[in-house]
């Protein structure tokens, strides 16, 4: 189905609104510390979060309000993670009463997330004194200030939305992220938030949001270090005014579609603004018996850091691709395994039937140094596929990492 890639995303779907401003938590003041998105209705909402057994104190409180499936806020902080303190649930439960009470809602009704350095106390005093002006700069093109403010160590803001046709209606999708550094599969230091107009139960939506982030962020690595404060949340308005999704008919495959596919676009902008990175690196895996072993063939090809470091290089050392195959635990057959590598400079095989190819090292350099690489792997065993998105390892990376609390 075609999709319409359309500006504005978080505010770009009806009746929502955003902001971004400096509060005071970052040191640096050239940098916004706090966002706000509000919905003008009440919404239809889900969120998916980190597998990690060590989790902010924002994700337990955002999990409380969001047991009955609706929302009509998001606050988020950067600068500190809210994480590993003996007072981070009454933080969270703060900045969601400061926002509510400047929004006239519920504080249950308020999705709430930190993201930054963990372990260190969050101060609320900047949050509560900015709270007034930041829900006072709430704008329909606030989208770009939003992204701005949940950004760490990024380089730049990941901003997307698009629109499909559901029941002769117009639909939007739209969404920002925050992700550089310490980021891996099965969520990621990674913030997103979605919004849509879309007309759909609470119970679909958690379901959709679910699926979509199965292929997409669940497929992103920058570092292998899975965060502690990972959430991706949507609301729902219905203000598209669409025949209310209620059941799995071909409206909620359609949506489903248009969700996974802004989620998809997200992740791409989150792995190619890793830490320290030049290039994009994305494994493409075809072929497969099952979508098991192809989820975990391109996993494990772009979390090697034998290979991200060849593709700092433009080494075409395709024998690490092979590796990572290997390890990944999936039930594939290495010997009827093929790799090519691909840029928009063009492709070029490298291995057949899991043994090495003649090719011409020149070309394959020209290749690797473009900043989007694909390593395509392809078995000959079903008809499975996943891609996964990663970056390569670079000397900044350790330098970003070796001063970060600074």
């Amino acid at each position: 189905m075609a999709f319409q890639t359309v500006q504005g995303g978080v505010t770009a779907a009806k009746g929502f609104k955003a902001a971004g401003i400096h509060c005071g938590i970052r040191k640096n003041r050239s940098k916004a510390d706090l966002a706000l998105i509000y919905s003008e209705v009440p919404c239809a909402a889900a969120a998916v979060y980190t597998q990690n057994l060590v989790q902010g104190a924002p994700i337990a409180v955002t999990k409380r309000h969001l047991a009955d499936g609706t929302a009509r806020a998001v606050i988020c902080n950067s600068g500190n993670a809210n994480t590993c303190n003996a007072d981070g649930e009454e933080k969270a439960r703060q900045m969601c009463d400061l926002a509510a009470a400047q929004l006239g809602i519920a504080p249950e009704e308020v999705i709430v997330a930190s993201t930054g350095v963990i372990g260190q106390v969050l101060p609320i005093e900047p949050i509560a004194n900015a709270m007034e002006a930041l829900a006072g700069v709430l704008s329909a093109n606030g989208s770009n200030a939003a992204a701005k403010a949940i950004m760490t160590t990024d380089t730049v803001e990941k901003e997307y939305a698009l629109t499909l046709e559901l029941d002769g209606k117009t639909v939007t999708i739209g969404g920002i992220a925050k992700g550089s550094g310490m980021i891996h599969p099965n969520m990621a230091t990674m913030l997103g938030f979605l919004t849509t107009d879309a007309a759909i139960a609470p119970a679909l939506l958690d379901e959709a949001l679910h699926a979509a982030i199965e292929d997409t962020f669940n497929m992103v690595s920058v570092d292998g270090d899975t965060s502690t404060n990972d959430m991706v949340s949507v609301m729902a308005s219905g203000l598209a005014e669409n025949r209310p999704i209620t059941e799995k008919n071909a409206d909620y495959r359609q949506f489903a579609q248009a969700l996974t596919e802004v989620c998809a676009v997200l992740s791409r902008k989150m792995a190619k603004d890793g830490e320290g990175a030049t290039r994009l690196l994305e494994c493409t895996v075809t072929g497969a018996k099952t979508k098991r072993d192809a989820r975990a063939v391109a996993k494990a090809v772009i979390c090697s850091n034998l290979l991200k470091c060849a593709v700092f290089g433009a080494d075409a050392n395709w024998g690490r691709v092979l590796c990572a195959i290997g390890y990944a635990g999936a039930d594939v057959d290495v010997h009827g395994v093929d790799v090519a590598f691909a840029s928009k400079q063009g492709r070029i095989e490298v291995c057949k039937n899991g043994a090495g190819l003649p090719f011409d090292e020149e070309v394959a350099k020209k290749i690797l140094l473009e900043d989007d690489i694909v390593v395509d792997v392809t078995f000959h065993e079903g008809d499975q596929s996943a891609t996964a998105y990663g970056c390569d390892l670079t000397y900044d990376y350790v330098k970003i990492n070796g001063d970060y609390r600074s």
